[in-house]
């Protein structure tokens, strides 16, 4: 255990110390990191002997996923959001089903031995994004807002819609969706997901800014337990929405969202200790993802990298592309909404959750995952800074 914790200590050390220099280049963290834990890991050298169950590691990347959604909606800027609304809405509301939708048609082609149902799952475990892996678009201020803040509401709400509709997926598949019809289990699971998500974010992010306002008003902060407050926040909207059986996902988005709107000018140093935290452990379920790609990597077949690429370039970007009609933005603006759309910490998350189900092709869907990860990773952050870059240029000459 401590050889373990003395290889990520010295790890993390060494990233943090160069992480602004890294954040320049092509190379981003989560490559360094998966490729740590692909060479370090078990089925590599083996000099990192991590241990790690699906349930430890669903616990880690589950709380990693509740604190980046909670930290990156307190830090949107709901001003360029509100004139801007129509992207996210439109990625959200008809790039996301359509994705699903193509996903699904795409997999019966190159798996035609795979059952519809796991394959609607393997479609919905592949639909939500992560703008982490983008980092560069997102936190790129050259970059129009209503871009940044398009892609990065995106990718906070649909893990959360996403979430319902895999279940559903996984009760027809394993036969529990009871006497119920397929439509009203899906509006039951998707109101009750969504509707207590968003209703534990409100609550409880309503009710934390007032008593932090109340208490430093009174001066009861000390310098040190003011940077508690917002990561102890956003894991108790995270817990107590999965508690009640809602959405955690939605309720840490939500609850970031209204977090930023109330604390105003005091956000950025009330999130900054959060920030820290929830890097270090993406850091860590990085590591613990690429002992992942060590196990399965042998077992990859060509249906499976077939399957990776179009989810990467046909299965996200079309449906994007349709989305994103009439709105006035020229086609490279479209292209590139469309492209980051990378697959991350809430597809690790969903594939953990189908690793628990024994389902028949439950090894050709964690492959596919596996797979299509990685390769995000790598397209999605070698492309991040260079386009950003070039994209801002272009619009601002325009």
């Amino acid at each position: 255990m401590y050889e373990n914790l003395a290889i990520l200590a010295v790890l993390a050390f060494a990233f943090s110390v160069v992480s602004g220099r890294i954040e320049r280049s092509i190379i981003t963290g989560p490559m360094i990191f998966l490729a740590f834990g692909l060479v370090a890991g078990p089925y590599g050298l083996g000099f990192l002997n991590s241990d790690v169950k699906a349930v430890e590691l669903r616990v880690i990347a589950d709380l990693t996923l509740a604190l980046v959604l909670f930290i990156d909606a307190a830090n949107t800027d709901l001003v360029t959001l509100r004139s801007h609304a129509r992207i996210p809405l439109r990625l959200l509301l008809i790039g996301l089903p359509l994705c699903i939708a193509l996903g699904v048609g795409v997999g019966m082609v190159v798996f035609p031995g795979i059952a519809l149902l796991e394959v609607c799952i393997l479609a919905t475990m592949l639909a939500p994004t992560d703008a982490a892996l983008g980092k560069g678009v997102v936190t790129n201020k050259a970059v129009p807002g209503r871009i940044r803040e398009g892609l990065n509401v995106e990718s906070g709400l649909n893990d959360g819609i996403s979430v319902p509709v895999l279940f559903v997926f996984l009760a027809l598949a394993t036969g529990t969706g009871g006497d119920n019809s397929t439509s009203a289990l899906a509006l039951e699971l998707v109101a009750r997901e969504i509707g207590i998500g968003a209703g534990v974010g409100v609550v409880m992010a309503l009710v934390g800014v007032k008593v932090i306002s109340i208490c430093a008003k009174r001066g009861w902060f000390t310098d040190v337990w003011k940077q508690i407050p917002v990561v102890s926040l956003a894991l108790a909207c995270f817990a107590t929405a999965q508690t009640l059986d809602g959405s955690g996902y939605i309720a840490a988005f939500v609850g970031g969202l209204l977090f930023g709107h109330f604390a105003k000018e005091h956000t950025h140093k009330l999130v900054m200790a959060g920030e820290g935290i929830s890097e270090l452990l993406s850091l860590l379920t990085w590591v613990l993802f690429g002992g992942m790609v060590g196990k399965y990597l042998p077992g990859i077949t060509l249906d499976v990298v077939i399957y990776s690429l179009l989810s990467l370039t046909l299965i996200r970007m079309l449906p994007a592309i349709i989305a994103l009609a009439g709105l006035g933005e020229k086609l490279e603006t479209k292209l590139f909404l469309a492209w980051f759309g990378p697959r991350g910490l809430a597809t690790i998350v969903f594939c953990i959750i189908v690793a628990n189900e024994n389902l028949p092709s439950e090894s050709v869907l964690i492959r596919a995952v596996i797979c299509t990860v990685t390769l995000c990773v790598l397209a999605h952050g070698l492309t991040a800074n260079p386009w950003a870059k070039g994209i801002a240029r272009r619009l601002k000459s325009d």
